[in-house]
């Protein structure tokens, strides 16, 4: 996922975003802990996309000073 792509997106959109890497997130750390993650770049992956969600949303309304 590209901050360009979240750029165009709205704020309710964003927030839907978020919740759903938020739940990605949580499943791949229950998947570590029981030893069936077999992938855990996943979760690397994961947290950065949300830190782009996370920036992107902070940075929205300050746009439209």
């Amino acid at each position: 996922m590209k901050a360009s792509e979240l750029r165009t997106k709205s704020a309710d959109e964003l927030q839907e975003e978020l919740q759903s890497l938020l739940k990605a997130q949580f499943s791949l750390r229950m998947q570590k802990a029981t030893q069936q993650l077999s992938n855990t770049s996943q979760l690397g992956k994961v947290r950065r996309d949300i830190a782009r969600v996370r920036t992107v949303m902070a940075k929205k309304p300050q746009e439209g000073k």
